[in-house]
């Protein structure tokens, strides 16, 4: 498995789902940090990752 750049993370069992990863995905790009969101299944957790960095 390669490492890759994590901007922030939030758990997957969070009452609002992913929107607040993606809040802070859309935060960072508005920023002139392009990010998207992506679901680590081996941590259970919700990641937001530099736009478009494969897995």
């Amino acid at each position: 498995m390669s490492a890759r750049e994590i901007l922030a993370d939030f758990p997957a069992s969070h009452p609002r789902g992913s929107w607040p990863a993606e809040q802070k995905a859309a935060e960072l790009t508005a920023s002139g940090t392009p990010a998207t969101v992506r679901m680590d299944l081996q941590s259970d957790r919700f990641i937001v990752v530099p736009a478009g960095e494969q897995r």
